[in-house]
């Protein structure tokens, strides 16, 4: 059998904005960070649960403004956690999807979407 796991990475422009959005806001927390000299580009991974997200600094890693779609069994108690957190930037509500489910959207600082989703089915 075979296992896998998707991890997105998302172009970052600013190491304090983004830990500010994903540590802060998501109570995401940072794995590791890695740099190839003490000036160069951050290149980290962040993770809540089994989310896990790669963030970057490079250019040419990844396009910014992209979007990820993540399903989550529990919607409200994340809805809820995260809205409890202040972050002026941000001010997610729940929607009913064109496709029946339940989601709200995040945009980090770098025009990011996060879409969770939870599935009607659950």
């Amino acid at each position: 059998m075979m296992n896998f796991q998707t991890i997105p990475i998302f172009r970052i422009f600013d190491e304090s904005k983004a830990k500010e959005f994903y540590l802060e806001f998501l109570n995401m927390k940072l794995d590791w960070e890695h740099r190839f000299e003490p000036d160069s580009p951050v290149y980290m991974q962040v993770s809540k649960a089994d989310m896990v997200f790669h963030l970057s600094e490079h250019s040419g890693d990844c396009t910014p403004g992209s979007k990820v779609f993540v399903n989550v069994y529990g919607l409200d108690p994340l809805f809820a956690e995260i809205s409890s957190r202040p972050y002026k930037y941000n001010r997610p509500a729940i929607e009913r999807a064109p496709w029946g489910d339940r989601c709200f959207t995040l945009i980090d600082p770098f025009s990011n979407r996060i879409l969770f989703n939870e599935p009607s089915s659950s």
